[in-house]
């Protein structure tokens, strides 16, 4: 049905320019594109052949929307405002979320610098973005020696340190004339514009009028001064003859993949470069202008120009559209030192890309190797598949047990499996793996599932002659077992391996250690994650199933509308009527659930030693529960 609706549409596409709106089965905008001809773009993703990525998004369209507009820069705006809007799925990369500091004059009576990372419209004057913290920081710190802006953010009653080493005005004891902070605010927006070299060129004045006049200690000040901004400003060797401040973008496209590159140009001199690398969907040069027209709707502060390499047929149009947009010199350069720019830019962007691509590849060779070189290390061979697990309790409550596959030196996290423990009692960390161990592969064998190369357990020795009776002498399989001891620190300190288990020498900082390290801390992770949702679980159960009256259904009800035991303990008689429990059974509940609180001693917090860690790998709390 969604096809049918799909080819109709398709036939109806105007000649004209505009956005379109990709969404799926659920009504979600996931793609928000533009384009010159709606018709000829629209169709393209449904025709010919396309890259897994976009393959990808486009087996997720079951419907789509357009917007036609004037020209292709009202496409390009309005696309803009709708990412910004709908944050789609497949767009949500193109917008740089990274946030550079500025420099800011406040617009107050008695004005001050400041550092922001936010642009907002209240009259103050912003300079920048700075590539970094630092960076700004350090011009900031040049500037308030060389004018004497207040600096604490409410006027004390006398005069501070600032004023008596010459860094404030103190307007809160001496009053300062608008002409003097308009003369002082001018002289900040030059230096700040690119006008550091007529500054530097007024201090070295002053110092030699004041070395002449004998003031040695002025002149001193004011050399060091001089010697500040040399420094801040011979950072960098490349340089341009002028001192505009732009930004040269350059771009690459690879393997479904784009990598934009921002040179920052301030006063003449490159101070930074930032690269940014995500998947793109369209065609490059539209999805490079949507990476370029959010960004600088994210950071308004706009330089003097901005350099754009050739976009190809309308690249023209497009780089005036967007000057008009923003309201700043937008060119692509077809010769000289600005084209020389573009290119670095864009050779960049080929080299950055080109090492995301090799660092992926090295990993994944470094990774199969490391289980390779596992394998002959314990003497059974080629490593593909192994299998982990890990017990989780408190005192015996609550019992859990988890397994979690890596494939390759990687984890294949919809094979992971969770256990909730049934014949053991009390905290017998032998027994669980005995349960679980017994449990997954009588299921493999059942099933006929794929057996590993390596099991592995956390624990010693206890553990692993546990792991290998339930296999050899109960199932009959003779799958090598080895175990992760920890240390005092919890963390992975010994191999072990055999029958009886014997510790493995393995350096800690090779390869195959820290695999097995990654693989004891991913099941520990999985292993905790379950235990504490099944713990919260029991208690909430536990302590509703204990007031009579309560039962599955209410229990059900109960929890959905309210979503936790404490919001129940603080609800109204009123907020029980509202999903039909009497005035009677509501105060039972609020009597029964503030009896427990003032009882509780704080054993319902998890101890801090069992909190969750870190996943190193994002995976979620899922994985299947096996029977």
């Amino acid at each position: 049905m969604a096809n049918e609706i799909i080819r109709h549409k398709l036939a109806l596409l105007p000649d004209k320019p505009g956005c379109y709106l990709m969404k799926n089965a659920d009504g979600a905008i996931i793609y928000v594109g533009k384009a010159k001809v709606l018709k000829n773009r629209v169709r393209s993703y449904f025709t010919g052949s396309h890259n897994v990525k976009t393959q990808k998004m486009v087996g997720e369209i079951a419907d789509f929307e357009y917007i036609v507009t004037k020209n292709n820069m009202e496409a390009l705006i309005l696309e803009c405002n709708l990412i910004k809007q709908h944050m789609p799925r497949y767009n949500v990369l193109l917008k740089d979320d990274k946030t550079f500091p500025y420099i800011k004059i406040t617009n107050e009576r008695h004005p001050r610098l400041e550092v922001t990372r936010r642009v907002v419209k209240d009259k103050a004057k912003y300079f920048g973005p700075y590539p970094n913290g630092y960076a700004a920081q350090q011009t900031k710190k040049l500037l308030d020696r060389l004018y004497p802006l207040r600096k604490c953010r409410t006027i004390p009653d006398k005069v501070c340190l600032y004023y008596h080493i010459g860094q404030c005005v103190a307007p809160c004891e001496f009053e300062v004339s608008p002409d003097e902070y308009e003369r002082m605010i001018a002289e900040i927006s030059r230096f700040l514009n690119g006008g550091a070299g007529a500054i530097k060129e007024e201090l070295t004045a002053r110092m030699m009028e004041a070395a002449e006049a004998l003031e040695f200690e002025k002149a001193k000040e004011l050399r060091d001064q001089i010697h500040q901004i040399d420094l801040l400003m011979d950072k960098q060797a490349i340089t341009t003859a002028d001192v505009t401040d732009r930004d040269v973008f350059g771009y690459a496209v690879d393997k479904g993949w784009m990598c934009v590159q921002i040179l920052y140009m301030r006063q003449g001199k490159m101070i930074e470069r930032h690269a940014t690398s995500f998947p793109f969907y369209g065609e490059e040069a539209e999805d490079f202008l949507t990476f370029v027209s959010q960004y600088y709707s994210e950071n308004p502060a706009l330089p003097r120009e901005i350099l754009l390499p050739e976009l190809g047929e309308g690249g023209e149009d497009a780089a005036e559209g967007l000057q008009q947009w923003l309201g700043t010199k937008v060119l692509t350069p077809r010769r000289g030192a600005k084209k020389s720019m573009v290119a670095m830019a864009v050779e960049n962007a080929r080299q950055a890309l080109e090492e995301k691509f090799r660092l992926i590849e090295r990993d994944e060779q470094r990774t199969v190797q490391a289980s390779a070189n596992l394998g002959e290390l314990l003497g059974i061979g080629p490593i593909r598949r192994i299998e982990a697990f890990d017990n989780s309790n408190i005192q015996g409550t609550s019992p859990v047990s988890a397994m979690v596959v890596f494939v390759d030196g990687k984890p294949s996290k919809k094979e992971y499996r969770k256990y909730k423990l049934r014949t053991v009692q009390g905290p017998d960390d032998y027994e669980s793996m005995r349960e679980v161990i017994r449990r997954r592969y009588e299921r493999v064998l059942k099933e006929g599932l794929e057996l590993p190369d390596l099991i592995v357990v956390d624990g010693g020795r206890g553990q692993i002659s546990a792991a290998i009776d339930v296999l050899e002498n109960e199932l009959g399989l003779f799958v090598p077992v080895c175990g992760l001891v920890k240390d005092a620190k919890h963390r992975t300190a010994q191999l072990m391996t055999g029958d009886p288990p014997e510790p493995v020498p393995l350096a800690r900082d090779s390869q195959e250690f820290y695999l097995l390290q990654r693989i004891q801390d991913e099941v520990h992770r999985f292993a905790v994650t379950f235990h504490r949702q099944t713990r919260g679980k029991s208690m909430t159960m536990s302590r509703l199933d204990a007031i009579p009256g309560i039962g599955e259904k209410r229990r059900k009800l109960l929890l959905k509308h309210f979503g936790s035991i404490a919001r129940m303990r603080e609800a109204s008689i009123d907020e029980y009527r509202e999903i039909g429990i009497g005035d009677k059974l509501a105060k039972q509940i609020l009597l029964a659930l503030r009896e427990e609180e003032a009882k509780s001693d704080g054993g319902a917090e998890m101890p801090a030693q069992v909190a969750e860690g870190a996943a190193p790998y994002g995976a979620s709390a899922g994985g299947r529960a096996e029977s």
